[in-house]
């Protein structure tokens, strides 16, 4: 909760938490009086959800039926739809491509931005991630120094690539020397890369509710890549991951395959509470406020991309 004094009294702010649903049960899922009606199949007691309450909806069932109409009620909403593939693996999202009522302004200022205010705010983007994970480190009471040094080098764009030595210290301080960070590589690799998905959708669905297109990145450029924006912007984020998968790779070592129970701890990791300068806000919350901010930047109004520290004390 914030608080904000206006004429002298002080009013406390409230910002709305979307709720996320997670899907792993066959279920029709449809829509009645703006209410999402879950089904269990073949056959159940239905439950419904306001869909104005919902900010994630998280498919992992090839028995899932889901309505036309429904979808069309959730993209309105700017609610992220995550369809997960045989594997139990986030594949793809569904999200709305009119989400804000400024877009073709923001549009035209997000493609005419200047390759040196491109590399500026990686500069920014870069800095702000080595520094959280240097202080996830730390807070776990690992040798943060080496990885923290990273962050007063890194030059306009990241030409000496900073990021990638940083990460190089950090994984091998976070996770031991044998660990290797892979998309298929052996555990805690799979909860880091669904992790990770979960983060990139809603970052995705904050860049859409900013009237920003994530495809168009500052950094990430690949020709194949949808969502470039969203991989540039959910750096600084990353450690928030890190931290809940850490702890979980503490207790399973041993684990070869994501649980519902892990898999809903990563979702829960869009709730937690990050903190910025002057605020805190839940993560999901932070990232409209960091989108926010980097359409100011596109638009010269301000400089500095709000990023949440993960080392801030939560107010």
């Amino acid at each position: 909760m914030d608080y904000k004094e206006v004429g002298g009294q002080t009013f406390k702010l409230f910002f709305m938490l979307k709720r996320t649903l997670f899907f792993s049960n066959p279920f029709h899922l449809s829509v009645r009086d703006c209410q999402l009606v879950a089904t269990p199949k073949p056959e159940g007691n239905p439950r419904t959800i306001p869909i104005e309450d919902i900010g994630f909806v998280v498919i992992d069932h090839a028995q899932i039926s889901v309505t036309p109409v429904l979808l069309e009620h959730m993209v309105a909403n700017n609610v992220a739809v995550i369809f997960c593939d045989g594997l139990h693996h986030p594949q793809s999202m569904l999200l709305n491509l009119n989400g804000h009522h400024l877009q073709n302004e923001h549009f035209r200022q997000q493609i005419s931005i200047s390759e040196p205010l491109k590399k500026n705010l990686w500069k920014q983007t870069v800095e702000a991630k080595i520094i959280n994970q240097a202080a996830l480190l730390k807070k776990l009471g690992k040798d943060h120094l080496a990885v923290e040094a990273y962050a007063k080098q890194v030059k306009s764009g990241d030409t000496d690539n900073r990021e990638g030595a940083a990460a190089r210290e950090y994984w091998k301080t976070l996770m031991g020397p044998e660990f290797t960070r892979a998309r298929f590589g052996m555990w805690p690799n799979p909860p880091l890369n669904y992790g990770y998905a979960i983060l990139r959708a809603a970052v995705a669905r904050a860049l859409v509710g900013s009237g920003l297109l994530p495809t168009l990145g500052i950094h990430h450029h690949s020709r194949y890549n949808a969502y470039c924006l969203a991989d540039d912007i959910m750096e600084p984020y990353r450690p928030y991951v890190d931290e809940t998968v850490y702890h979980m790779y503490l207790t399973c070592q041993g684990c070869e395959s994501l649980t519902t129970q892990q898999k809903a701890e990563l979702l829960n990791v869009l709730t937690i509470d990050v903190a910025f300068e002057r605020f805190t806000r839940p993560l999901m919350v932070g990232l409209s406020q960091t989108t926010a901010s980097l359409t100011r930047c596109y638009a010269g109004d301000v400089r500095k991309i709000a990023y949440p520290k993960l080392d801030q004390p939560i107010t």
